[in-house]
């Protein structure tokens, strides 16, 4: 009898999390507000560059006023909120625009390099795990397992400059870094394909050794159970006992690893997105931390927080789907 697809149970438990995610993210833009009151950081002088050298403290008080800096930041960030609910992020001191239109002129191209990087680590990790899990110990899985534990500890900027120096100043088959070339006025598919390859290869490159030891790890234990054993047995193919069964069972684990990496994907993705001179969130977000842009900083955590919760979300119901025993009660 064929098993009917849980919808029900999947959106109660997205209700669920939906509604404990409003008081994380309360909590969490309490803290930006918090630190960033506490940084030694003058977002006045941020604001105002050489020009707040000669300006009188006169005028800085009322830059100070006019910012709403000079407030308790417990005020701000109750502000901050009721103008959020309102759809009003609020305006960027340090980029001179409207919130809303910074994140969304930087977003999508941030959302492109992490989508990318994060299909490059999962297709391949896994290829190379079921690869490497399928004849333990010889010289596919010796190799992989090598270079998978020497990334693990290879920062994601090093891998970035080291790529750039390798595949645009030694070869020069690939652009360094951008968006589009330099002689060009306009955006183009081809062009963004081309400078979207090396970042979108460095961020998946570094992502990519926890997804392949997790897959070599579930699939050899799979390999190893009795079900798989029995479908050898029975003289099914090598293919189908590798990919129908041991594969099936052996991904359970690393459906839970999605999750835990999108921290570390975002982390990684703004490294790489600097490197790379890449238009995406990340020099908004250095340029927020260091000019103590409340607003800025709040929403860009806002869409962090937001991502690894979803993250959580879609790694606890992929495994709830590939293992009925679970179920949907997180």
């Amino acid at each position: 009898m064929k098993r009917r697809a849980p919808w029900g149970a999947m959106a109660r438990m997205a209700g669920r999390r939906v509604l404990l995610a409003v008081p994380v993210l309360l909590l969490v833009t309490f803290g930006v507000f918090a630190v960033a009151a506490a940084s030694p950081f003058d977002p006045v002088k941020a604001y105002t560059g050489t020009a707040g050298l000669t300006a009188s403290q006169e005028n800085l008080d009322q830059i100070r006023a006019n910012l709403g800096v000079d407030r308790p930041f417990t005020a701000r960030w109750a502000d901050w909120i009721a103008d959020a609910l309102r759809g009003d992020l609020g305006d960027s001191a340090v980029l001179r625009m409207p919130v809303a239109d910074a994140v969304a002129e930087r977003l999508g191209w941030s959302v492109l390099l992490a989508a990318a990087a994060f299909a490059l680590a999962v297709l391949l990790g896994t290829a190379l795990g079921v690869l490497a899990a399928r004849r333990p110990g010889g010289p596919l899985d010796r190799c992989a397992t090598a270079a998978a534990y020497t990334l693990e500890a290879a920062p994601a900027f090093w891998l970035g400059l080291l790529a750039i120096w390798l595949f645009s100043l030694q070869w020069g088959v690939l652009p360094a870094g951008g968006l589009t070339d330099t002689a060009s006025d306009t955006v183009t598919a081809g062009q963004v394909a081309r400078h979207l390859v090396l970042p979108a290869a460095v961020l998946g490159i570094s992502q990519l050794p926890w997804f392949f030891l997790y897959v070599r790890q579930g699939v050899g234990d799979a390999l190893a159970e009795d079900p798989v054993r029995g479908a050898r047995a029975r003289g099914l193919a090598e293919r189908t006992v590798l990919l129908g069964h041991a594969l099936r069972s052996g991904m359970l684990p690393m459906l839970t690893l999605i999750g835990s990496r999108v921290p570390e994907l975002i982390t990684g993705a703004l490294l790489v997105e600097t490197v790379f001179s890449w238009p995406g969130i990340a020099a908004a977000t250095v340029q927020a931390a260091t000019a103590v842009d409340f607003p800025l900083l709040a929403a860009l955590t806002v869409l962090a927080t937001a991502a690894v919760l979803l993250g959580n979300l879609l790694s606890d119901l992929l495994y709830g789907l590939a293992d009925p025993r679970v179920g949907f009660d997180g």
